[in-house]
Parts: structure tokens; sequence; C-alpha cells
């Protein structure tokens, strides 16, 4: 059987693909959960110090779930709920995930295509691709642990602007509004996203998983403890730390070693 999720190891960067080219990677039920235990193990390798996540070929991300299975996996209510609980998961552990995500969007990205995309840290895409979560068509609702990652970064406007309306646009258009970071010609999306990838393994990986704690933390409203304030200054007892000031002082590049 051919593999619907496959990692590829390059240094300290995975890219993990959807794997379905002739389905235009379309997400089984299957999929998502191998996708949630994928990332999950990505996650605990700190030796990872960048995810890239993709579609295979250059024709989409992905359009979503294969309607095809609805049928079968997803007729009625409670086999919904199930098929959910693999979605949820999932997406619990992309939004989880300590190491940098960037999404390499080729072509279609819509749907739960779109909703992976949205919990990546960074998205780049080509000039043609296009967006959207058109599912009204389909009398269906974006469920609750779905929709907040395009709230939260999009707004409650554009999101509902694109539920409501269900339109499929440019990726101009998804630059607009905030749901892609970079948009380039679709000759250059592998080749910017592994230069973006490469740019952050570079980095300290111990000041990226920190940041992106910060980040999603800076997300909840609740004042910040004394603790949390405090770990902010953990970086300084850190061996990349030194690493990183002597380099600069000796105008050498770092070589950083994730302690």
């Amino acid at each position: 059987m051919d593999e619907t999720i496959l990692v590829e190891r390059d240094g300290p960067i995975a890219t993990v693909v959807l794997n379905r080219p002739d389905k235009l990677n379309a997400l089984t039920r299957a999929m998502w959960a191998e996708l949630g235990d994928t990332v999950s193990a990505l996650s605990r390798d700190t030796a990872v110090r960048c995810i890239v996540l993709r579609g295979a070929g250059d024709k989409a991300f992905s359009p979503g779930n294969d309607i095809s299975e609805f049928a079968t996996q997803r007729s009625n209510k409670q086999q919904a709920i199930e098929y959910g609980k693999a979605m949820h998961a999932t997406a619990a552990a992309l939004a989880n995930c300590p190491t940098p995500l960037v999404a390499q969007i080729h072509g279609i990205c819509v749907g739960g295509g779109l909703e992976i995309a949205a919990l990546c840290d960074i998205r780049i895409c080509g000039q043609s691709s296009r967006f959207g979560a058109p599912i009204k068509n389909l009398g269906l609702v974006m469920a609750y642990p779905e929709m907040l990652p395009l709230v939260r970064l999009v707004g409650p406007a554009v999101a509902l602007e694109i539920l409501l309306e269900g339109r499929v646009f440019d990726a101009a258009e998804a630059k607009d509004k905030g749901l892609v970071t970079r948009v380039v010609s679709d000759d250059l999306v592998a080749a910017e996203a592994r230069a973006t990838a490469e740019r952050i393994a570079e980095g300290a990986p111990l000041t990226a998983r920190w940041h992106k704690k910060f980040a999603r933390r800076l997300a909840d409203p609740r004042p910040l403890t004394e603790a949390e304030y405090d770990e902010c200054f953990d970086c300084f007892d850190t061996e990349d730390f030194r690493i990183g000031y002597r380099a600069f002082l000796a105008k050498e590049k770092p070589r950083f070693v994730g302690r």
C-alpha cells in the first residue's frame, strides 16, 4: 500500500508530505490520524528544528476531506463525531507542536487543507494558488476546533466572510486577508519554503520553541504569572546564548546546539 503521509529528513529539517497526488491530496480519516501521529512524533524529536508541510506534486496542497468517504464514514452525526475526533486530535497536535511549522502551498488549499495551513506558523504559496472553504455547498459547518485556528489567524469577520460566501479566491486576496505570509511565483514556492526552513533551522532552536510558546500564551487573556515572566530570562542560562553572543563578537556564524 502506498504511504499517504511521507516524512523526508534533511538534517534538522523534516518535510511532511500529504501523499495522494492522484486525488489532489484529499484527506481521508486515516490520513488525518497518521498526520497527527507524525507531527506528534516529530514534536518530540529535538533534532528537528523546522517542519515543512506540503502536498505531493504541484497541483494542490489539499482540497480538504475526500467526499467519497462521506457515504460510509460520515453519513450521520455519530459517524461524524468519530471522524471529527481524528481531525481534531490532529489539529491539536499541529497547534501544540513546539517546532516551527512552514506550509509550502502549491495550487489548491481549501477546506481541511486550509485548516491545516492555518495551523502552521508561516505559509508560503504560489501566485496561482487558490483558497477557500466552500463547505456551505455540502450543508456542513466548520466545527469549533477547526474554526478556531482560522479565526485566530484572520479574525472572526474574515473567517465568516470565507465561510458564509464559500468563494474560492486567489493568492493575492489570501495575502490581503492575512491567510498567507508570502506569495511567490509558482516555480519558486519550494525554494522559498526551503530557504525559510533553513533560516529557522540556523537559529537557536530553544529560542524558536520559546517564541512559539510565548505567542500562544499572549493569545490567552489571562494575566501572566510571575513564573511565566521569569521564563523569559531562562535563555540567558543556555549554552546557545553563550555561543550566540561570542559568535557575534567574533563576527562568526553561530552553530547552536539546542542546550
